[in-house]
């Protein structure tokens, strides 16, 4: 047991280090889903499940969606491209799905698109 909590300790240094140098955002958040997890594990280990549900819950699941969602507002995330692997695809699909069920855009870019389709027609 006590390997196990060395390697998680040495897991979750090298996801803080990685998340604070990686350039790409998407990458940066997917380390960062990776971070919270490794404290789910150690919150079980610690014999706190409700810290551990909690930290699943918010810091990887809740958390990790509105990093998406945000990348995908402000087009930080493009769609296509060769550089999309395929978990940037699903997380392209799962932000597309949660932007249409949180409602119509109201960002400025979405009203410019609105107008211009409008003008086209």
């Amino acid at each position: 047991m006590r390997i196990f909590e060395l390697f998680l300790l040495v897991g979750l240094i090298v996801c803080a280090l990685s998340v604070s140098f990686t350039k790409k955002l998407l990458t940066s958040i997917i380390i960062y889903m990776s971070y919270s997890s490794i404290m789910a594990i150690i919150w079980v280990i610690l014999q706190s499940p409700d810290l551990a549900v909690t930290e699943a819950a918010v810091g990887a699941g809740v958390t990790s969606i509105l990093f998406f969602v945000t990348l995908k507002k402000i087009r930080a995330i493009e769609d296509g491209g060769a550089e999309n692997t395929a978990v940037a695809e699903t997380v392209l699909e799962g932000a597309e799905t949660l932007e249409g069920a949180a409602g119509e855009d109201e960002t400025p870019a979405a009203e410019e698109e609105k107008a211009a389709e409008e003008g086209g027609k």
